[in-house]
């Protein structure tokens, strides 16, 4: 806590308590080649500044893997910064199945990256790269306490049997902390080269803003995800619950309209090079849009069942299509 030039490196840490590695208000931190196998969270990056994740093993069944926060645990808002995470692994198996090489598969299934839930200050100048998920949920960007969240950038990521969405960015106002009043901010975020295998049936990448606050300028390139599909026409009609004020986990938004994808009060979404398949039959639209402003689509396939549109808009503006066919056909019948 307050600690400036640490380095945490070589260490192996089993069944690590309530945290493995708690790390608060520090700067220039370097946590690298560091194997954790615990049932609780693994490493947690609080309120710090110039910190580097490298070549880490992390396997967290029961909670998050590896979890950039910035909660109000120094009594004032500070913002995680100039944060590099790379050639990290991260895992939900039993805990004790990645130190023994069982692997075996967790009934809870949790272990992801995440940014969350504490966000009193926010997050920026983040670059996350060479990155593995395996038999865990997927990345998840949370801002829900009046942070900005801002300068994403996260690359090169290869999921395999992931739960819940493989890709999670919400916008929310739980505001949790003392002088939590204002509404916080989401824009700039890339994420590019992610392939994903073996997603669950619930949906795929989901992006939400809130009414009259929306998340800004998102870019989604070359992206492949394989679902395990099976979702039915009345999982189609889905209104998704807006959790503008709950705790903003995927589970309580449960199964999307869009198999593929979900985007709901989004201002500037480009989707260039996406490609959506699913394993077992899907009656769900590859995407549905909600309340967007600026939507750009290019170079995009998804495989759809017989009758099913590929694509649903609802008070979507400034739609432009290039190289996506289906979605063209659709684009000129919503000009007609």
């Amino acid at each position: 806590k307050r600690c400036q030039h640490v380095l945490i490196r070589d260490v192996t840490i089993f069944h690590g308590g309530h945290f493995a590695i708690l790390a608060t208000g520090c700067i220039n931190i370097t946590v690298d080649n560091v194997t954790i196998d615990t049932n609780r969270d693994g490493i947690n990056l609080d309120c710090c500044q110039s910190a580097t994740v490298s070549n880490c093993r992390i396997n967290a069944p029961n909670d998050d893997a590896l979890c950039p926060k910035s909660s109000f645990a120094l009594g004032k808002r500070m913002i995680t910064e100039n944060v590099t995470i790379v050639n990290c692994q991260v895992s939900g198996y039993e805990e004790g199945t990645l130190l023994d090489g069982t692997m075996k598969p967790s009934r809870v299934k949790n272990g992801r990256i995440k940014f969350g839930t504490e966000s009193n200050g926010g997050f920026r100048n983040i670059a996350i790269s060479n990155c593995t998920f395996r038999e865990c949920r997927g990345l998840a960007l949370e801002e829900v306490d009046g942070g900005i969240m801002e300068n994403i950038s996260i690359s090169n990521l290869t999921m395999m049997n992931v739960d819940d969405y493989p890709i999670y960015i919400t916008l929310g106002r739980r505001n949790r902390g003392p002088d939590s009043l204002t509404l916080g901010t989401v824009r700039k975020i890339s994420i590019s080269n992610v392939i994903a295998s073996g997603v669950d049936t619930m949906s795929g990448i989901h992006i939400t803003g809130l009414p009259g606050r929306p998340v800004e300028g998102i870019r989604l390139q070359n992206i492949r995800l394989s679902y395990k599909g099976g979702g039915a026409k009345a999982d189609a009609d889905r209104v998704p619950p807006e959790l503008d004020r709950g705790y903003p986990e995927p589970r309580r938004i449960g199964i999307t309209p869009g198999y593929g994808l979900f985007a709901r009060h989004v201002n500037g979404l480009e989707l260039s090079d996406v490609h959506l398949e699913f394993e077992q039959e899907d009656l769900r639209p590859a995407i549905v849009c909600v309340d967007v402003d600026g939507l750009e689509i290019r170079h995009f396939k998804a495989e759809t069942a017989s009758g099913v549109p590929v694509a649903r808009f609802e008070n979507v503006k400034g739609l432009l299509v290039r190289d996506a066919p289906d979605i063209e056909k659709i684009a000129a019948e919503r000009k007609e």
